[in-house]
């Protein structure tokens, strides 16, 4: 039994897609967050370490959004020799956490300590209280 593959618009199309160089992924990068509420705040902590908060950092808000963008230099010099193996990924970042409802920028305080970036947004949460919803199963 022999058996023969037809060319069609499709095969043509998914051999070409396969060899076709596809450009790089865009260069933002999320850093890794923990997002939670504490009472009536929310509660941002983003991993920023190798980083100078008051020049490579800007925190805004954008309705009812909150908006963390920066960028990761490199400082390393390039007269090393040899091979050099970096995990460290350098370039702009860009985080963005939606909030309940919009908020005035006087309620976002920030502080950066030993690599972390905390943001609090004060309030977010007032006026709202969880609803537990019952979950049925079918029988």
């Amino acid at each position: 039994m022999t058996a023969t593959l037809t060319r069609t618009p499709l095969t043509d199309a998914l051999f070409r897609d396969l060899w076709t160089p596809r450009p790089a992924a865009p260069t933002d990068a999320k850093p890794a967050a923990d997002v939670y509420r504490e009472g009536e705040d929310l509660v941002a902590r983003l991993d920023l370490p190798g980083i100078d908060p008051a020049e490579d950092v800007t925190v805004e808000v954008e309705g009812r959004k909150l908006v963390v963008r920066g960028e990761r230099k490199d400082q390393r010099g390039e007269e090393s020799e040899g091979r050099r193996v970096s995990e460290v990924r350098f370039g702009a970042f860009r985080r963005v956490v939606t909030l309940p409802k919009a908020v005035e920028a006087d309620a976002v305080t920030a502080s950066y300590d030993a690599g972390v970036l905390t943001v609090t947004v004060a309030g977010v949460f007032a006026g709202t209280t969880p609803q537990r919803i019952e979950v049925t199963t079918a029988a």
